[in-house]
């Protein structure tokens, strides 16, 4: 039953999401209670029988094996409950977001490390300036397996940098994958590479799948995987992926609330120690958007609510650098309407979401490109 149940739920919400049903304790209980009863019953048998002339019944063990079985059976109805509502798509969703939430939450983790008080540095250096020094004249630390980066300790790796004078430039953030003999970061200066090396991979986790960690990334391709399964032509159920379209909406507007990091780490004297790739708004969108687009493309439903969580969007955001690639993203969705909307309603209604997406994320923007589809003046 259980096989039966994690087949269904890796169809429907992905593999990578059986995890969370491994850790219910619901099901831990019944599975180690059912193995607990059958291998006290087993011990029970071995010692009822007969001793010579005598029958040696153990009325203790007996009563106790018909507690555990009563029991057993218990836990089982609270365990076939367990995991009818598990599997539900309405109690998928919000531990998630929640978890997509908690990842977001960390951008507002200060990239400061307190640090043991030094001489305060006579040249600052941009961490523009710094990320081409480092790739240019660094000593490069290579990768010694294969896997995806899955944490980094930031404080030690700040400590350690700290304490010899030097920059850590980590090639990879987390969520990234990385090939053995690869450069996994450089030292500046370069001699101090040697010393430096085993800090670096002492500090730097590799496994062999990505994790909620650190991975704000993945954490929304989590909630999109959910939607582009729900769209396939094998479940075809819409009205999942719209709900993922409006979670993954409220994400965003969390996510543009928290000032973006330059990946630049450093003391509390001011010394930039690491530099981690930064993870751009751009790269969140796509990512959260891009396979639902493309999944949902002969969808009208799915664009129409595209176009409309954008356009919902614009007043949150903060920058004119988040409208333009909300906005860009708006244009490739209205490049694909423009190609499967034959029904005239379908049309008037994607033209009309278009319209006031475009309206609310194109203010303050000096001559947005949106070139005309080719396909359909009207949108």
């Amino acid at each position: 039953m259980t096989l039966l149940v994690f087949s269904t739920a890796a169809n429907q919400f992905g593999p990578r999401l059986m995890p969370r049903f491994l850790r219910d304790r619901s099901m831990q209980v019944t599975l180690g209670l059912f193995l607990a009863t059958f291998l006290y019953c087993l011990a029970a048998f071995v010692f009822t029988g007969h001793r010579g002339n005598a029958a040696f019944v153990p009325q203790l063990t007996l009563l106790t094996t018909v507690g555990f079985v009563f029991t057993s059976f218990g836990y089982l109805l609270v365990y076939n409950n367990q995991v009818a509502q598990a599997i539900q798509t309405n109690n998928v969703l919000p531990h998630i977001v929640e978890d997509l939430y908690a990842a977001i939450s960390e951008l507002a983790t200060p990239r400061v490390i307190e640090t043991a008080v030094g001489p305060a540095p006579q040249t600052v250096e941009t961490a523009e300036k710094l990320w081409n020094r480092c790739a240019a004249e660094g000593s490069p630390i290579l990768a010694t397996t294969s896997g995806y980066v899955q944490r980094i300790n930031h404080a030690w790796l700040v400590h350690a940098a700290d304490r010899r004078d030097v920059v850590v430039h980590m090639a990879f953030r987390p969520g990234q994958f990385v090939l053995e003999g690869e450069a996994l970061a450089h030292v500046l200066p370069a001699a101090h590479g040697a010393e430096m090396a085993a800090e670096i991979h002492g500090a730097v986790m590799l496994g062999q799948h990505r994790t909620l960690e650190q991975d704000i990334e993945f954490a929304f391709a989590q909630l999109s995987e959910i939607a582009i399964r729900a769209l396939s032509p094998a479940i075809n159920d819409t009205y999942t992926g719209l709900i993922c379209i409006d979670w993954l909406g409220d994400a965003l507007r969390m996510m543009v609330g928290f000032p973006m990091s330059d990946g630049a780490w450093r003391t509390r004297q001011g010394q930039l120690r690491l530099l981690i790739p930064p993870l751009r708004l751009e790269q969140i969108i796509r990512c959260a958007f891009d396979l639902i687009r493309q999944a949902g493309a002969s969808s009208p439903a799915v664009t129409i609510r595209l176009l409309q969580t954008f356009a919902r969007l614009a007043p949150q955001l903060q920058n004119m650098e988040q409208r333009r690639a909300v906005l860009e993203e708006a244009e490739a969705v209205r490049e694909g309407a423009a190609r499967i909307c034959e029904v005239g309603l379908d049309r008037v209604a994607v033209d009309a979401a278009y319209r006031l997406a475009r309206e609310r994320l194109s203010v303050g923007l000096e001559n947005p490109e949106v070139p005309e589809s080719p396909t359909n003046p009207a949108l």
